[in-house]
C-alpha cells in the first residue's frame, strides 16, 4: 500500500524529511478496524513527532492521526462497526499513522462520521474535537450550567475553532478568543466568540480593555511560555486552567495564591495508557457527529492541499510550522 513517512528526524525543507513509500497491507485482529483512508488532516503533533522521534534502523516511521474513512475489515473482537462504515477518529500515538491508504485503528476510539459532510471535511475534525471536549469537559469540569468567562488562547487554530464553538453551544459562558491577524480575529468572530482580543499584545491588557479584570477560565493553546506572566494577572482567584502545549518551564507556584487549578491535556492519553474508559472517545466523536448534522458545529476545515503525497504532506508541515495557519489543513485521496 502507498505511506508516507520517514527515517530521520530531519527539518521539514531538508530533502528526505518526508519520503512516499510502499508498505504492507495490515490485517484487522482482536478490537481494531481496518480502514481504507479517504482523508486526513495534519495537526501541530505532527510536525512535532517527525522532529522528536526517529525509528531505528531503515524502518519508517509513518505519521497521522486525524482520518476520515471506509471499514474495510473488522477483528474478531470488534462489535461497534462493520465493512462499510463511514467513520472518522484521531487515532493513537503511538501506534503507525493514517498517512497511508490503509489504516489500523481500536474501535473504542473511531465512531460513524457525520452523514452531512463529505471525507474531507469530516477529516478536519476528531483530533481537535477530542482535545477541545476533554479540555473543556474532563479537565475544566465544564457543564451546560457553567457561567463566567472562558479565554482561549490561540482561538483561530484547530483546537480553538472547535473548543470555541463547542462552549458556545454546551455551556453559558461568555467566550473570549485570541488572535493577532485582521483575516483570524475575523475567523474566530464567525464561529462564534463574544470577544475577539490580540495575542500579540499582553493578554491582561487586552482584555481589561474589553472590560475583564479578570477570567473564571483559560484555555491556552499556544505559546503558553510567552503568556505565562498575563495568565498569572488575567486568571480569577479558585480559576482553572488548563494547557495542551509544551512550555519549556512551568512554575505552578504563583497559582497557589490564587487557589488556580492547573490541568494538562493530551488527547492520546486514553489509547496510550488502554484506559477502563477509553470508549469515552467513541462516544463524544459520536456526539460531536450529531451536533455537525444538526447544524450546531460546522467543520473547521480552511485549507484543502489536494491529494495525500509527500509533496502536500511538506507544504501543509511547512505551513503549521510557520504559526500562520487558521482552522485545519486537510488532504484527500492516493
Amino acid at each position: 500500500m502507498k505511506a508516507i513517512g520517514y527515517q530521520k528526524s530531519l527539518p521539514i525543507d531538508a530533502p528526505n524529511a518526508l519520503m512516499d513509500i510502499e508498505l504492507p497491507k495490515p490485517a484487522a485482529s482482536g478490537k481494531d478496524i481496518l480502514v481504507r483512508v479517504e482523508a486526513v488532516s495534519v495537526n501541530p503533533v505532527d510536525a512535532k513527532v517527525r522532529m522528536r522521534a526517529a525509528p531505528e534502523g531503515d524502518d519508517y516511521k509513518v505519521l497521522g492521526y486525524d482520518a476520515a474513512g471506509v471499514v474495510e475489515s473488522v477483528g474478531e473482537d470488534v462489535t461497534l462497526f462493520k465493512a462499510g462504515d463511514k467513520v472518522w477518529y484521531a487515532g493513537a500515538i503511538n501506534r503507525s499513522g493514517s498517512n497511508a491508504e490503509y489504516h489500523l485503528v481500536d474501535e473504542r476510539i473511531v465512531s460513524k462520521m457525520p452523514e452531512s459532510l463529505s471525507f474531507t471535511e469530516a477529516a478536519a475534525l476528531p483530533l481537535t474535537s477530542i482535545t477541545a471536549w476533554e479540555l473543556l469537559f474532563d479537565r475544566l469540569g465544564l457543564t451546560e450550567e457553567s457561567t463566567g468567562e472562558l479565554l482561549v488562547i490561540g482561538a483561530s487554530g484547530g483546537v480553538g475553532s472547535i473548543m470555541v464553538q463547542l462552549a458556545k453551544k454546551l455551556t453559558n459562558l461568555t467566550i473570549i478568543g485570541t488572535a493577532s491577524r485582521p483575516e483570524t480575529q475575523e475567523w474566530v468572530k464567525n464561529i462564534g466568540a463574544d470577544h475577539v482580543i490580540d495575542h500579540s499584545k499582553p493578554l491582561d491588557s487586552e482584555l481589561k480593555a474589553i472590560g475583564f479584570d479578570t477570567v473564571k477560565y483559560i484555555a491556552s493553546l499556544t505559546n503558553t511560555d510567552d503568556h505565562m506572566a498575563a495568565i498569572i494577572e488575567a486568571i480569577a482567584p479558585q480559576g482553572k486552567m488548563a494547557l495542551i502545549d509544551d512550555p519549556t518551564e512551568f512554575n505552578i507556584m504563583p497559582f497557589k495564591v490564587k487557589s488556580v487549578s492547573v490541568n494538562w491535556e493530551l488527547m492520546f492519553t486514553r489509547s496510550l495508557f488502554q484506559t477502563d474508559d477509553m470508549i469515552e472517545q467513541h462516544k463524544l466523536l459520536a456526539n460531536v457527529a450529531k451536533m455537525v448534522d444538526a447544524g450546531d458545529i460546522k467543520t473547521t476545515l480552511a485549507s484543502d492541499f489536494g491529494a495525500i503525497n509527500t509533496e502536500n504532506l511538506i507544504k501543509a508541515h511547512a505551513l503549521l510550522e510557520s504559526g500562520k495557519s487558521k482552522g485545519k489543513i486537510v488532504l484527500t485521496g492516493f
